[in-house]
């Protein structure tokens, strides 16, 4: 084996880090085709395939950048955390994927005798560099640049060759535990640099704000010789090396990302950089920028696309940032590495808060203890200190960057500590940020992973046992998980993080599913045969693969929502979250509505409100109904009334709502008497009581239904240990069993009792369904009773009925447009929708529970003739509509394996357990546990015609 594989992830020939900067020095990229083979071990792959003579006819053709396995050479592979490899620092494999890339370029012959560089963006996970024959050094460090002298061994006027040796493994994979998929490759961009004599290697910006008067500094630590300006500030000819009052300027923030051109140039190149004025302090325990307390409303993002995986184009990074913004997002964290550089500059732009991330996990040493975990080994203190160095170096110079994170989950330990030393004396005006050291002993801000909503509200009021860390900001770098279905309760986060001034925010894990592409669906981990993997834990995102919104996303931005609206009979709250902007920017709308939809709407004056308040804005004159009118909802929205970065005009900042009208007490006829099984249009049958028919209508049920496809949060409730599935399925609540006990028909009515039970028990539930008919509607009254003994919470409570599968219209009178859950519930308001039965799905990668509508008043399913059922609440009730089963949903595994029955699966429900976040944290608050006991349903069924 070679022994640089081994030689404790340390890089060789490599020049020292600096910024990445934009110059009009020339450049040549070498991003495009090259020829690729792929050999299972070093043993196995080519001699002298660096020569400039090798004949490559044989080899294929790979794009540059990629990772190999998503263009067929070889398969990815998912772990969370445990490493696909013996635990064996700092050796590794003989079977090694050894991928040999050569490209061949011309650099103009002008290039003769000066100095140039090459620069790898990313190299996963180590790479031997050869040109024109010559070994010019070793990567190390998989998402971090590497660059290399060529001057001697470059040709310039004539072809150069270009090869480069990349092993999967190496001893820099023992640092790289991401929890992501393994993909090998040279998949960032490569390009070749003329650096001319007198040009700018490097430079420092220093841009400070200060919050009191309202100006700016400038300080660019450089070549003595260079000469900095700024033109929008008017400032020309200023020397580096010196701190310059540069006058009023407007600060960087997410809200107003105001960015100042900085070139610096001497006679042989000329640098430009842009500016963010901006300045990061703790102060009295709280994170401050620019004199403000800022909370964070982040995600932590990877880089991944379905189709090319680490590969990102940067339109698609431009619009998903966008994305972002339009769903509130103001924080990112760079989980767990540096992303491509260019991202950097979208986040300067955009506007984001960022935390940018070392990259650095070593997190499989868990499963051995953490013993010979290289955190605290002096043997792979230079690999450490090489990657913060080649981190803070490239990205010193963006205002988006508010922290350093020495890592993720490595441990602790001496050479961790090393890095928060060698951070602060580079580069004191950032705090250091590492979730790891639990105890904050090198550490600037207390970071915590899914700390519950109970031990946030101890930390926030001050109670935390250490005095040390109850003097530090408190930000939860990862609070709620993403998964599946989910993540619930994100509000009390919120109002956790409003609450207590410590408590700074947070970062959803994560943005995005790490799906890949394959016919019909996306793959997760194990689909490529990985004999260790963790299936789908990689599915963890606001949006789907292909970067559409969840409906976890879409409550994120209603939870997270800049602009805060309290409706009341006579006026309206509105309040102000920003940290800087005031409300000129936002209009004010109202509109009136019931179950025929919007009957009435108009403005709202809204003054400025200034950041961080709240103002009063009476209700006059409005058209509220009056008599025996619907049951009516006001609505108040505010919008952007006109375009920010990333945030069109008309983008919703908030929205709240009330009724304003309740209905008219319901009067009903005289009931109809029952006739045997015949009970006015209804007809049920002997053995189970059910309903069979309606009028014209053939249907089936409603039987008592407690059982839902399992969300992922069901299935890996208390942090991944699935014991509430477990214990869901242990007492066989996926398998209830119904016993008739009597069918009692009576002069107003039916009523239907029955023993609901699993089997292999002795306890369960008593169903009784009071049926009535009046008015040529059906009324049902339907009580569950637990047994004493029952212990269990349930998944849901509530009825099953299945319809014609020819009802493919819905519409409803309640909460929506989109699904919605009793802990995750806020972006969904009351008002008329509709929509098929199709589009109520939610497609998650993983099937599971999904698609539940709440707080609805009345349901219409209809057929194209119009013909169908309606239910009405009696008030409410929440439904789920599809054309396959709960039992078909968890049964499937996959989407492409979900079947399409010609029924139409109604479920109206009580309630349903909240979402939570268990899956990798807490599970649904009390208030949103479904505890057994006796519950009482009410609904009415109309045959429609």
């Amino acid at each position: 084996m070679s022994r640089y594989l081994t030689d404790f992830a340390r890089p060789s020939g490599t020049l020292p880090p600096r910024a990445d900067m934009s110059s009009d020095a020339p450049v040549l990229t070498l991003d495009g085709t090259w020829r690729f083979h792929l050999a299972p071990s070093i043993a196995e792959a080519p001699d002298g395939f660096h020569a400039t003579d090798y004949d490559d006819s044989g080899w294929t053709d790979l794009p540059v950048p990629s990772n190999w396995p998503m263009h067929g050479h070889g398969k990815p592979a998912y772990t969370n955390v445990v490493y696909p490899f013996p635990i064996d620092p700092p050796n590794v494999p003989t079977e090694n994927p050894t991928g040999d890339h050569r490209v061949t370029f011309t650099v103009p012959a002008d290039w003769s005798g000066q100095r140039a560089v090459i620069r790898f963006d990313g190299v996963d996970s180590c790479g031997v560099v050869w040109l024109n024959g010559v070994q010019l050094g070793v990567t190390y460090g998989s998402r971090l640049p590497a660059e290399f002298d060529i001057t001697a061994a470059l040709r310039p006027g004539a072809e150069n060759v270009l090869a480069v040796r990349v092993h999967q493994w190496s001893s820099g994979s023992y640092l790289e535990d991401q929890d992501m998929w393994w993909l090998p490759g040279i998949f960032r961009s490569v390009t070749v640099r003329l650096r001319p004599a007198g040009g700018i290697d490097d430079l420092f910006l220093h841009a400070d704000y200060d919050h009191t008067t309202g100006t700016g500094t400038l300080l660019v630590d450089g070549p003595e010789d260079a000469v900095v300006s700024v033109p929008a500030l008017g400032l020309t000819g200023l020397a580096t090396g010196v701190t310059h009052q540069v006058g009023e300027v407007r600060p960087w923030s997410p809200e107003d990302p105001a960015l100042y051109d900085v070139l610096v140039a001497t006679d042989a190149e000329t640098v430009s950089l842009r500016a963010g004025f901006r300045t990061v302090k703790i102060v009295d325990g709280i994170l401050t920028v620019n004199g403000r307390r800022i909370q964070i409303h982040g995600v932590n993002r990877h880089e991944h696309h379905p189709d090319t995986g680490r590969v990102v184009p940067l339109d698609v990074v431009r619009a998903e940032l966008e994305l972002m913004k339009r769903h509130h997002v103001n924080a990112v964290r760079t989980s767990h590495y540096p992303p491509d550089p260019r991202v950097l500059d979208l986040f300067d732009e955009l506007g984001f808060w960022v935390i940018d991330e070392c990259d650095l996990e070593t997190h499989g040493f868990e499963f051995v203890g953490w013993r010979d975990n290289p955190s605290d080994d002096p043997r792979w203190r230079d690999a450490y200190l090489d990657r913060i160095s080649r981190m803070i170096e490239r990205d010193k110079n963006h205002p988006s960057v508010i922290l350093w994170s020495l890592g993720n989950e490595a441990g602790t330990g001496r050479n961790l500590a090393a890095m928060a030393n060698w951070s602060r004396d580079r580069d004191p005006s950032r705090p250091v940020h590492y979730e790891g050291d639990h105890a904050c002993e090198y550490v600037d801000v207390y970071s915590r992973m899914y700390a519950d909503h109970a031990e946030s509200t101890l930390i926030g009021r001050g109670e935390d046992p250490s005095g040390h860390r109850r003097s530090l900001p408190y930000i939860l770098c990862e609070f709620a998980h993403a998964m599946g279905n989910g993540p619930g309760g994100m509000l009390e986060y919120r109002e956790i993080f409003d609450r207590y001034p410590r408590a700074q925010g947070g970062f959803i894990w994560e943005w995005l599913d790490h799906g890949i592409r394959q016919d019909g669906f996306y793959a997760y981990g194990g689909d490529f045969g990985e004999p260790l993997h963790d299936g789908n834990f990689v599915i963890d995102g606001l949006v789907f693969p292909d970067r559409t919104p969840s409906p976890g996303l879409t409550e994120f931005a209603a939870v997270f929502a800049p602009v805060l609206i309290g409706v009341h009979p006579d006026k309206v709250d509105v309040k102000n979250t920003y940290t800087y902007r005031d409300l000129g920017h936002v209009a004010l709308a109202w509109s009136l509505g019931d179950r025929s939809g919007v009957v009435a709407s108009g403005t709202l004056s809204l003054p400025p409100v200034p950041a961080g308040t709240s103002a009063e804005i009476p209700l006059k004159d409005l058209p509220l109904p009056s008599g025996p009118a619907s049951e009516t909802w006001l609505t108040v929205t505010a919008t952007a009334a006109k375009a920010l970065p990333g945030v069109p005009a008309g983008l919703v900042l908030g929205a709240g709502q009330a009724v304003v009208h309740e209905p008219a007490p319901v009067v009903r006829s005289t009931p109809v008497p029952a006739d045997g099984l015949r009970l006015g249009s209804a007809v049920f049958e002997p053995v189970h009581g059910r309903l069979v028919k309606l009028g014209d209508l053939e249907l089936d049920g409603p039987r008592p239904h407690i059982w839902r496809a399992p969300t992922d949060n069901d299935r890996m409730d208390d942090r991944g240990t699935g014991s509430l599935l477990r214990s869901w399925k242990e007492a066989g609540l996926h398998r209830m069993r119904e016993r008739l006990v009597a069918i009692t028909p009576s002069a107003d009515g039916l009523q239907v009792e029955s023993r609901f039970a699993p089997a292999g028990t002795n306890v369960g539930f008593t169903s009784t369904v009071r049926w009535t008919y009046a008015d040529d509607a059906l009324h049902a009254t339907w009580r569950l009773v637990a047994d004493e003994r029952w212990t269990l919470t349930l998944p849901r409570i509530g009825v099953r009925l299945a319809l014609p599968g020819s009802l493919t219209s819905v519409s409803w009178f309640g909460r929506g447009p989109g699904e919605a859950y009793s802990d995750s519930i806020q972006a969904a308001l009351v008002g008329a929708w509709t929509s098929t039965v199709d589009d109520l799905q939610t497609p998650y990668v993983y099937p599971q529970e999904n698609g539940h509508r709440a707080d609805v008043r009345n349901l219409t399913l209809r057929d194209a003739s119009g013909a169908g059922l309606e239910v009405l609440g009696g008030p409410s009730f929440g439904f789920t509509a599809r054309n396959h089963t709960d039992e078909d949903l968890e049964e499937a595994g996959r989407r492409t394996r979900i079947p399409a029955r010609d029924q139409v699966f109604v479920n109206l429900d009580l309630a349903q357990r909240g979402l939570g976040t268990a899956s990798c944290g807490t599970g649904p608050l009390p208030p949103y546990i479904l505890t057994a006991g006796d519950h009482v349903l009410n609904f009415t069924l109309r045959a429609l015609r």
